[in-house]
């Protein structure tokens, strides 16, 4: 769409304006919200309440963190949550003017990536899964999971940052931009889904183990909130490459349904960070304790910290 197709003739004041490209002057008290990229402000009282919540986990992850030492679990966590609250303030900034170029790249950057880091935090976990429950029942060795997951997991940080950056920069949005931060999501999509084949065949590995021994319940209610972030974390993941497979274009019913935005990205993403609180490793995983008794565990240093 050419520079010249992108005017708005306000009928009150007979006054031209234009809604895109880098001569965007368009205003709410001139411009219909709809000619945005968006096609609605973004709710203010949704952002702040999932601001609000945000910080109460980077306070509970701080406590937790520091109570077990748990080092690498705890900024994880912290830098996901601070992402989330910085990508909502942009939220809040977009509301405020639709059209210009700061609320966007700030909430399409920070809300993008945010929940990479939680995905960070969660992979670490299946080392020390392994660890606890019989170490010698993996098909490999523990620390692949570390070194695989973890690089998949920064490699689609920086696709995504980088594509959302490239889009946000971009006059209505840059193709190549686009196309860099899907292929980031759909890594992490694949990540993710490899990541829970690999938990499904150790627990089917391991059931020798877990079976003969009664699991306690600290561990359980921690199986429990980390399967359920890992789902609402994939969810949200399949949701935002639906989203991003038609570009950011004005044309775009996805990109411009702000309820589905709000249920599968902002939704989503909360619970899974609340769900990684009672998730801890802290409440379980403690002086190396094992469910096998006889097995041996030595970490190595990043592991532990975690």
């Amino acid at each position: 769409m050419s520079a010249q197709d992108q005017l708005y003739t306000n009928p009150t004041t007979g006054l031209i304006h234009s809604y895109g490209g880098d001569e965007a002057n368009c205003t709410i008290s001139v411009c219909p919200v709809e000619l945005s990229i968006y096609g609605y402000r973004p709710s203010l009282p949704f952002s702040a309440v999932l601001i609000a919540l945000y910080s109460l986990a980077i306070i509970a992850q701080g406590y937790l963190g520091i109570k077990y030492k748990k080092w690498g679990f705890m900024v994880s966590m912290m830098l996901g949550c601070t992402a989330e609250i910085i990508g909502y303030v942009g939220r809040m900034l977009y509301n405020q003017n639709p059209w210009g170029d700061i609320g966007f790249l700030i909430q399409i950057i920070l809300i993008t990536i945010g929940p990479v880091f939680f995905a960070a935090a969660i992979y670490v976990l299946l080392y020390q899964i392994v660890c606890y429950i019989d170490r010698s029942a993996s098909r490999v060795n523990p620390k692949f999971f570390y070194w695989v997951f973890i690089p998949a997991d920064i490699i689609s940080l920086i696709l995504q940052a980088a594509g959302g950056a490239m889009s946000a920069s971009a006059e209505d949005g840059s193709d190549s931009g686009v196309d860099i931060a899907l292929a980031g999501l759909i890594l992490q999509v694949v990540t993710l889904t490899f990541f829970s084949v690999c938990v499904l065949d150790y627990m089917w590995c391991s059931r020798s183990t877990w079976k003969s021994t009664k699991l306690p319940k600290p561990f359980i209610s921690f199986a429990a909130f980390l399967a359920l972030a890992t789902v609402l974390i994939q969810i949200r993941c399949v949701y935002r490459v639906y989203e991003l497979s038609e570009g950011y274009s004005r044309d775009s019913e996805a990109l411009r349904d702000e309820a589905m935005f709000n249920g599968l990205e902002g939704v989503m993403i909360i619970l899974a960070a609340l769900c990684l609180i009672p998730a801890h490793p802290g409440f379980v995983f403690k002086n190396n304790e094992t469910l096998k008794r006889d097995s041996q565990v030595e970490e190595p240093k990043l592991v532990q910290e975690a």
